[in-house]
């Protein structure tokens, strides 16, 4: 009868534990498939791409990704450069009309998150040169790129001033300059408008789509971005 008792409870005991196992197993299907969903999601919603991946030979010269820029301060947490995706390629038409030539496009920044812009703006709280946080930047929108021009070897050609030069001689009009720094700058203006980028009358160096620039104001961090981007899963 003992006997008989204990095969009666081994059984239910191996029951009881197959049921928790697949409930256990089932759950974490489900967690999975979920997460799949989200991510799916995510990257139907998700605006930005890597523009390394839509143009493999772009120079990046991500100047927040290092305390070499005007807040001496290191802003983000790789020198990656994303932009929405009609952006990135509206710079591909640029940098391919730029190669015929002679020159190749180098990128000092792309999209920033909106708590980076508030970082910068406690730094220089002057619109001329950034965007107010009231209104958000177009990096911010993942439209605007700062770019300015090498050569086909990847070295730096003569432009009006170094980036992130916050005085009158990196103003467009600017005429007091060399005739190289002047058809350098005139050279990557026609080639940024004839692809649909606006320029500013302050900084050379900053374009935005024109096409995008009602999107909406982003604040995903670069880790985020990177997560969900394609060519990063």
């Amino acid at each position: 009868m003992r006997r008989l008792e204990r095969w009666i409870i081994t059984g239910i005991s191996l029951v009881f534990l197959t049921s928790i196992f697949l409930y256990v197993r089932t759950g974490e299907e489900k967690s999975a498939g979920e997460e799949a969903q989200v991510a799916s999601e995510t990257r139907t919603q998700f605006p930005l791409v890597e523009v390394k991946e839509v143009i493999p030979d772009i120079i990046l010269d991500i100047r927040y990704a290092t305390a070499d820029n005007f807040t001496g301060k290191v802003l983000y947490p790789s020198a990656d450069c994303f932009l929405l995706e009609e952006a990135a390629l509206a710079l591909k038409a640029v940098q391919d009309d730029l190669k015929e030539q002679g020159f190749r496009l180098k990128i000092y920044d792309g999209y920033r998150p909106f708590s980076v812009q508030k970082k910068m703006w406690e730094v220089m709280p002057n619109p001329n040169y950034v965007a107010d946080p009231q209104k958000g930047s177009m990096h911010n929108r993942g439209c605007a790129v700062d770019v300015g021009l090498a050569d086909m070897e990847g070295r730096d050609v003569e432009m009006p001033t170094e980036f992130d030069n916050f005085t009158e001689k990196a103003h467009r009009d600017y005429q007091h300059l060399t005739a190289d720094a002047i058809a350098h700058r005139r050279i990557l203006k026609e080639a940024m408008e004839r692809r649909g980028f606006a320029s500013i009358r302050t900084e050379w160096w900053h374009f935005s789509f024109k096409a995008s620039q009602n999107k909406p104001v982003l604040n995903i961090p670069f880790e985020a971005v990177k997560s969900v981007v394609p060519g990063r899963n």
